[in-house]
């Protein structure tokens, strides 16, 4: 499992592992933050399709499932 720091996953690239409908380059659009600004969620958005997809930033951690980059 890799580290990452959520408060700079921002405009962050990342490639699915297993591509749904062609969509497998994402990047983070924008970050779910509680009242204490900590980062619960965030939004990715297909490159091809322009899809949002809002996932647990720690998700983005499972090298099974996510790149870091546009691979």
């Amino acid at each position: 499992m890799r580290r990452i720091n959520p408060n700079k996953l921002h405009l962050s690239k990342w490639t699915a592992r297993s591509p749904k409908n062609k969509e497998k380059h994402f990047l983070v659009v924008k970050l779910v933050k509680d009242d204490n600004d900590l980062v619960l969620q965030c939004v990715l958005e297909s490159i091809f399709s322009r899809r949002q997809l809002t996932l647990d930033w720690q998700a983005l951690k499972q090298e099974t499932d996510w790149l870091m980059g546009w691979k």
